[in-house]
């Protein structure tokens, strides 16, 4: 079955656009802000509970998460702010009630915050997702002023309906469908939604909680995508995402090396930092989507 969502366009066959500044590479820095509730199983763990059964509540893997957002944060926020880069934030909506410091710091760094989910939990297990999807939205323009324009769900899962609903609740771009290196448009019953790049390639999860790699992986990585981004930009714009969680990115021997990225990556002229909607808006009027 071919995609439902999007008809097939190689990128070979596109018309060439111009990214702001005449850049080749526009990055964005995800970084995934979640609530694993601590009632139920953990969304992920470091390692298994003894006999391989699921324990709760899970102490251990807990802790390795909140290490997160009790620590790991704050250093992912003081790397992007010397580098003055503006993170866009996939938010567990109920971070915004139970984590409020963090995501105070987020508006103060004026980083974009966008829904991912209410509690890191997969749309598909969710009993009404079109309310979860609308709580998340609501909770988010309380605390932040601003309607969120993006999605992700959590562990990129959808339902069949799911783009459908995010378009119907306003949603302008999602993240789930990780199959390019350019933004093109989502098939949706009214409405619009836009597909963003987002990676699996350069995200922190498969990289290290999977594949186990050592620390330095994700600045190796970083640099030999950025470095085929750059050549191939001569011809057309690429997007290049980096994506991290607090809890894995934030602790102590890999920190460095996510400043590392940073430092490789801005030694190069014709790069952009942008946002989320900043992709989106500069996309649209560029590609002929506005009016």
């Amino acid at each position: 079955m071919t995609n439902p969502r999007a008809d097939f366009s190689p990128i070979v066959d596109r018309k060439p656009l111009k990214l702001p500044g005449d850049a080749r590479v526009a990055v964005w820095v995800i970084v995934n802000i979640e609530e694993w509730p601590f009632s139920e199983p953990m969304a992920r763990t470091v390692i298994p509970p003894p006999q391989g059964v699921t324990i709760v509540p899970d102490i251990t893997n807990f802790g390795w998460f909140d290490y997160g957002l009790r620590v790991g944060i704050w250093r992912i926020i003081d790397v992007l702010d010397k580098h003055r880069i503006r993170a866009s934030v996939s938010l567990n909506g109920s971070v915004c009630n139970t984590y409020p410091q963090i995501v105070d710091a987020c508006l103060k760094s004026h980083w974009e915050l966008f829904g991912h989910g209410f509690l890191q939990r997969a749309l598909p297990k969710e009993k009404d997702e079109q309310a979860v999807i609308r709580q998340t939205i609501e909770v988010i323009k309380e605390k932040t002023g601003q309607k969120p324009r993006g999605w992700m769900g959590p562990g990129l899962h959808e339902t069949v309906h799911t783009p459908d609903i995010l378009a119907e609740e306003g949603i302008e771009y999602v993240l789930d469908w990780v199959n390019d290196d350019q933004p093109y448009p989502l098939k949706v019953k009214q409405g619009s939604l836009f597909s963003i790049p987002y990676t699996m390639e350069l995200n922190d999860i498969p990289i290290y909680a999977v594949q186990h790699h050592r620390s330095a992986e994700l600045f190796d990585r970083s640099c030999d995508q950025f470095d085929t981004l750059y050549e191939e930009g001569k011809k057309d714009y690429r997007i290049m995402a980096i994506a991290v969680h607090p809890y894995i990115t934030g602790v102590p021997h890999r920190i460095g090396y996510f400043n590392k990225i940073f430092e490789y990556i801005k030694k190069h002229d014709k790069v952009i930092f942008m946002t989320g909607s900043e992709i989106l808006d500069w996309y649209k009027q560029a590609a002929g989507y506005n009016g």
